[in-house]
């Protein structure tokens, strides 16, 4: 009985203007925001090979041997963020992150986009499969569903099919896996035509990862769009009038998907503000400067005590007298601007967890959150992104910049010794390491089970009220 309920409904939504909507704009919006978006990566592809080999010339020729070594704020190195091929189904913090990480003597300098050169096209918002199945598909799921039971029992039909002994439970569950296998089909579809067309082009699905990750991403979206059908449902079981359920379920969804997300992280502004990353910067940069002359003061200080120093004969005593003062604050530069690096990493870490927990009220947040970690170009990529360029400056400061002096006696030094040393060869950017499929998973375990918890209690409490409803 239950699959010939679920066929009847079937051949009444194939047979209704909304699937003809929908067949149509699958169709027309998946393959083509595919197709745009592989284009688009591959542009961006170019432009990185390009930024890295224009990188290499501006710091061989800033490194030259016969130049005094770069102010404090030159960026001796830069860590360039690759573009993902994944960023065809979710473009999420890609364009957002800085597109490389300067490394100077002052810490890690972010080299992003001038506002000049920013597309006007970044203030209407990127369209891309995240957004069609966040903002389109949850829409029309409602749409086929906020008159699942209002408008048969509007209609008076309600009463009729159930006075014929037939299980209320049969009933909705006819109404939603109809609907549900009916929706998704040309869903399916049209993403099958856009993989196949991007294929044809060059994406590489066939790697193992990439398609366990489009997979994955597949199911999630299934997901998505079954928690807004149970929404859809929940509300056409509470309302008898299908005119006021469309209004309540468009309501839901402009609350759900385009107001409370972006009311969370509004809210954590003002709950947990934070100060802006030049800020942090500038604050840096003052704090050598600052050092940088009390160092002068102090190594005067030590030879005017030794008396009167020749700077072409005593190399090596006033060499003796530098070493130990650099040391010292050189290690109280580490020390107070690491102080100011923990403070601002705790005041932003403070703020994205409290913006992130609040914008979970909705599903719509979750699918973004768990779409653009499979995507890598979320949360967990810019975090990988910093802790590499964190590391990497680490390694520079060990290596090389912890041997630069900035003092006067430092220049002067350099000018007349007779054997001026040969500038080190700065080690290469190291590759922004991947992370597992399963760790990404892991990561996102919150939003995909409450993802779950709000299918099951959403229908729940559709069934709930369908049994206790007065026909």
């Amino acid at each position: 009985m239950l699959i010939t309920l679920i066929q009847k409904e079937m051949m009444h939504h194939i047979l209704s203007v909304r699937f003809v909507a929908l067949l149509v704009m699958c169709l027309l919006l998946i393959p083509l925001t595919l197709h745009i978006n592989y284009r688009n990566y591959l542009q961006n592809q170019v432009n990185y090979q390009a930024s890295i080999k224009l990188s290499v010339a501006e710091i061989d020729d800033a490194l030259h041997p016969l130049r005094d070594p770069p102010a404090p704020d030159v960026e001796f190195s830069k860590l360039f963020l690759e573009p993902t091929p994944l960023s065809v189904f979710a473009k999420g913090l890609e364009e957002s992150l800085p597109s490389y990480l300067g490394m100077t003597r002052n810490g890690v300098k972010q080299g992003s986009m001038s506002l000049g050169e920013a597309p006007l096209s970044s203030a209407l918002g990127n369209l891309d499969f995240l957004f069609v199945v966040s903002t389109v598909f949850s829409l029309l799921a409602l749409l086929f569903t906020f008159d699942a039971v209002a408008g048969e029992r509007e209609a008076g039909t309600l009463r009729i099919t159930l006075a014929n002994a037939l299980p209320r439970d049969l009933f909705l569950w006819s109404k939603l896996i109809g609907g549900y296998i009916v929706f998704v089909l040309p869903f399916l579809v049209a993403f099958l035509l856009g993989l196949l067309l991007i294929v044809s082009q060059g994406f590489p699905l066939g790697e193992a990862d990439i398609f366990l990750r489009v997979s994955s991403l597949t199911l999630i979206s299934l997901l998505y769009i079954g928690v807004f059908f149970a929404i859809g449902t929940l509300i056409s079981t509470y309302l008898d009038n299908s005119k006021t359920a469309l209004i309540v379920a468009f309501t839901v969804w402009v609350l759900a998907v385009l107001i409370a997300p972006r009311v969370g992280f509004l809210t954590a502004k003002l709950i947990a503000p934070t100060r802006a990353i030049q800020s942090v910067y500038m604050e840096k940069t003052a704090i050598r400067n600052n050092l940088n002359a009390e160092k002068d003061e102090m190594i005067v200080k030590k030879m005017l005590t030794l008396g009167n120093l020749n700077l072409n004969k005593d190399h090596e005593k006033i060499k003796a007298l530098r070493e130990p003062i650099d040391t010292e604050y050189r290690q109280k530069f580490q020390e107070q601007v690491s102080k100011i690096e923990r403070a601002y990493q705790r005041e932003k870490k403070r703020q994205e967890s409290v913006g992130e927990n609040l914008s979970r009220i909705t599903p719509t947040s979750s699918l973004i959150y768990v779409a653009m970690n499979l995507t890598e170009t979320g949360k967990i990529k810019r975090n990988t992104y910093f802790e590499t360029g964190t590391r990497y400056y680490n390694q520079l400061e060990e290596a090389y910049f912890s041997e630069i002096s900035d003092d006067q006696f430092a220049r002067m030094m350099r000018f007349t010794s007779p054997d001026s040393p040969k500038p080190k060869k700065i080690a290469p950017p190291p590759d922004v390491t991947e992370t597992p499929l399963l760790e990404t998973l892991r990561h996102s375990a919150a939003d995909l089970l409450l993802l779950c918890f709000l299918a099951v209690a959403l229908t729940t409490a559709a069934f709930l009220k369908f049994f206790r409803l007065d026909i």
